[in-house]
């Protein structure tokens, strides 16, 4: 009787079997690499509804970021400027660009009943819904009187003409600021200053302070070894931010 199958046949098992491990692993790297917020998130760079420049309103003209951003300081977000943040100034700067129109549409007359309703803003920075983040926590550590500035999550805005991610804000690169906070703290004066860097005696003061410092779910995370350093590492718990 004649064979179905070639002789060669034979040996696709013991052949196939590295190629899939071979695949297998190229996958699970692929999927690591490639679609970690390394490369998905940084970058982003959404077209907004009104081009806003950040480095002609926060570099040139310097204005502060809680200006715009009100409930940074108090609030879990951030916030988003209202049409009457922006119409502060241009009610008598720009009234006629084309480049506002949207804005003034928005305003109406500048009632309730005559508004064109909100400016679709587009959000660039987003912690996922499943970890609890909170901005007052990190931009007013009042007790201590430090703050984790601005520029430390979002770069460079004063420098920006279009706003883009620069940061991954994934679990690994917050646990790293977490575990070691002391060279991102600053006075909290210092919060929104983008130029602002700490000289040596700051950064001693800062590592300090960071010892001391108690996020959520870090009751259990300091630890003492033998030749006398201490380590603390402050998200011991994943409550802290899983809730």
């Amino acid at each position: 009787m004649a064979l179905i199958f070639p002789k060669w046949t034979n040996d696709i098992p013991r052949m196939g079997a590295p190629l899939i491990a071979l695949l297998g692993g190229f996958t699970v790297f692929a999927v690591w690499y490639w679609m970690s917020p390394l490369h998905t998130d940084v970058g982003y760079a959404p077209q907004q509804p009104i081009p806003y420049s950040h480095k002609l309103h926060a570099g040139e003209l310097g204005l502060d970021c809680r200006y715009c951003h009100n409930n940074v300081e108090r609030s879990p977000n951030a916030g988003v400027p209202p049409t009457q943040t922006c119409m502060n100034c241009h009610k008598q700067v720009k009234v006629g660009s084309p480049r506002l129109q949207l804005l003034r549409d928005s305003w109406g007359d500048g009632t309730l009943a005559k508004d064109g309703g909100p400016i679709p803003w587009k959000r660039v920075h987003k912690v996922s819904d499943y970890a609890y983040f909170t901005h007052s926590a990190h931009t007013a550590i009042v007790h201590k009187g430090v703050a984790i500035g601005c520029k430390t999550c979002h770069g460079r805005v004063d420098e920006m003409v279009v706003v883009h991610q620069v940061e991954p804000l994934s679990m690994s690169w917050c646990l790293d600021c977490h575990n070691n906070p002391g060279p991102n703290l600053r006075p909290i004066a210092e919060l929104t200053n983008m130029t602002w860097e700490p000289d040596a005696a700051w950064l001693q003061k800062a590592a300090e302070i960071a010892l001391d410092l108690e996020p959520p779910g870090n009751k259990h995370a300091r630890t003492t070894l033998p030749d006398g350093q201490v380590i603390v590492r402050s998200t011991a718990g994943c409550t802290g931010c899983h809730r």
